[in-house]
C-alpha cells in the first residue's frame, strides 16, 4: 500500500494475515502457549530466561554488577530464549511469564520458587533482595524509581515505534517515522538535560535506573540500534554520550551486554551463561 492510499479501518478488526516485517511470524492477537516445552534449570539460585536485547541486558548487567560487588547469591544461569523461533510461547516459559516476553526470572533460593517477569520488576526485586543499586533514602529512592519507570514507559516509543517503522516494517512511511523520530529525539533531550547536571541518571549514584536506560538510549547513541545514529544526529547529545561511554567502561556492563546475544561480533556473544568462566571460554 502506498503512502497516498488512505486506509479506512473496518468496523471490527479481524486477524486474517500476517502484518509483514521482521517479527511478523511471532506476532498474534492472543496469549498462551503454542507448544509444550519445559524450561531447563541450572545449579544456581537464580534462573534467567532471556535474550540479549536491550530489555534482557538490563537484568544481566545488574546481575554482573551484583557479582562484581561480592554478592555471591547473585550467581545465575542465563538460558537463551530465541524469540525469533517463538520459544517464548513454550508452556514452561508462559508459566513464568504469561505475557510471553523476555526476560523472566525464577528465584530458587528460598523454600519455594519465586517468579518475576517484566524487566523493571526484576531490577527492583533483585535490588531489594541484595540491598544494592536502589537507595534507601526516600528521596533518592523515589528519584531512582521515577527514572526507572520513565524508561519503562518511554522505550516502547523507541523500539516498538521508531525502531519498527524505521528498521523493521515491510514498507517505509514518512508519517510514522517522523512521528516517532520526533519523540525519540525529545526523549534524548530529556536525558541530555538531566545528565548535564548529574553524573548518573538518578543523581550522583549509579543505580538500576542507569542499568535500565543504558541498553536502550546508551545503545542508541553508541550506534548499536537500528542503524539510526546518523539519522537521529545522536552525536549532538554529548552528555548522553559521556554517560554511555562511562557505563560501557564498567566491566560488569560489558559482560552483561554479551549474555544471551545472538547478533554482532562473535567475541561479543555469550549464548548462555552458567559460570563466570564462560566469558573467557565460550564467547
Amino acid at each position: 500500500m502506498s503512502e497516498d492510499q488512505a486506509y479506512t479501518p473496518p468496523t471490527v478488526w479481524t486477524w486474517d494475515k500476517e502484518s509483514g516485517g521482521r517479527f511478523a511470524s511471532i506476532n498474534r492477537p492472543i496469549a498462551g502457549a503454542t507448544h509444550d516445552r519445559e524450561l531447563p534449570v541450572g545449579r544456581h539460585p537464580l534462573q534467567l530466561y532471556s535474550l540479549g536485547t536491550p530489555n534482557g541486558q538490563k537484568v544481566t548487567i545488574l546481575l554482573e554488577e551484583l557479582l562484581e560487588r561480592g554478592h555471591q547469591g547473585a550467581e545465575y544461569d542465563a538460558w537463551l530464549v530465541d524469540i525469533g523461533k517463538g520459544e517464548q510461547f513454550g508452556s514452561g516459559f508462559v508459566e513464568v511469564n504469561p505475557n510471553s516476553k523476555i526476560p523472566a526470572l525464577v528465584d530458587r533460593s528460598g523454600a519455594a520458587p519465586v517468579r518475576v517477569f517484566e524487566s523493571g520488576a526484576i531490577l527492583v526485586y533483585l535490588a531489594e533482595k541484595f540491598g544494592a543499586f536502589l537507595p534507601e533514602d526516600a528521596s533518592a529512592r523515589a528519584e531512582t524509581l521515577s527514572w526507572l519507570f520513565w524508561q519503562m514507559g518511554s522505550a516502547p516509543f523507541l523500539g516498538g515505534g521508531f525502531g519498527h517503522f524505521y528498521a523493521y516494517a515491510p514498507e517505509k512511511f514518512e508519517y510514522p517515522i517522523n512521528r516517532y523520530a520526533m519523540e525519540v529525539k525529545r526523549q534524548l533531550d530529556v536525558l541530555d538535560r538531566r545528565l548535564a547536571e548529574n553524573e548518573f541518571i538518578a543523581g550522583d549514584t549509579y543505580t538500576i535506573a542507569d542499568m535500565a536506560i543504558w541498553p536502550w538510549y546508551g545503545g542508541l547513541v553508541k550506534g548499536w540500534l537500528y542503524g539510526a545514529g546518523e539519522f537521529l544526529s545522536v552525536e549532538t547529545y554529548r552528555h548522553v554520550n559521556r554517560w554511555a561511554d562511562q557505563l560501557f567502561a564498567r566491566p560488569a556492563v560489558a559482560r552483561g551486554r554479551k549474555v544471551n546475544r545472538l547478533s554482532g561480533d562473535p567475541s561479543e556473544q555469550l549464548r548462555e551463561r552458567h559460570d563466570a568462566s564462560d566469558f573467557d571460554t565460550k564467547t
